[in-house]
């Protein structure tokens, strides 16, 4: 993963939208205005609505980056990625608000939140299909039901993540609670998704990361 921002994200489009992921994961769609999102980056309301025609076009805007980040982020780590020693401190820079997102948007009761997740389920069966050089094909016989459980489990951490802070003593969606829950994930799928290589460069990964903030 390169750590430059690419080029659409240094633009005033891309800063609206950032903006107004924070204010949907804070506030929830209903909560999130225009006007507030406007004033949290430092616009017009009419700059927004220029960009964004109303705030359901900026939702699905937030929801098809939210979906891409993760994406991206992904692939690289299934694809040789956690052998680079700062893949993961930069992919957490990219994640992490990203989660943080999700974790409100997916508890909305809305045509959004449910194509964000059957989204998701696709992609995680496509990758399962396809495959990576670090992963094991899953021993299933119903591939989409496998792909949409992991799906869930992994969204449910994201949607439980106050709980599940509590429960480890550290914030989950910050840098220094993260290595805790992604140790965990390793044992968790070892056995059945990843190589030894991929666990070993995860768990070397995540302990620098550990060790950083010791």
């Amino acid at each position: 993963m390169d750590e430059r921002r690419e080029p659409e994200d240094l633009t005033t489009r891309a800063r609206i939208r950032d903006v107004a992921m924070l204010q949907f994961a804070q506030l929830g769609e209903k909560g999130a205005t225009i006007r507030g999102i406007a004033k949290a980056a430092g616009v017009s309301p009419a700059l927004v609505q220029h960009h964004f025609k109303n705030k359901a076009a900026l939702r699905e805007a937030c929801d098809a980056y939210a979906i891409d980040a993760i994406r991206r982020v992904k692939e690289e780590a299934l694809s040789g990625g956690m052998a680079n020693p700062n893949f993961l401190q930069i992919a957490m820079q990219t994640a992490l608000p990203v989660q943080q997102y999700m974790a409100r948007a997916l508890v909305d009761d809305s045509d959004a939140a449910r194509a964000l997740f059957d989204d998701a389920v696709t992609f995680a069966e496509d990758i399962l299909t396809r495959g990576t050089p670090d992963t094991r094909s899953p021993t299933t016989d119903d591939l989409h039901a496998y792909a949409a459980v992991i799906t869930a489990m992994n969204f449910g951490l994201v949607v439980l993540n106050e709980h599940l802070s509590r429960a480890l003593g550290s914030d989950i969606l910050t840098k220094e609670g993260y290595p805790r829950l992604a140790l965990a994930l390793i044992d968790i799928h070892t056995d059945n998704l990843f190589t030894p290589e991929l666990e070993a460069q995860s768990r070397a990964a995540l302990q620098k990361l550990r060790d950083a903030d010791a």
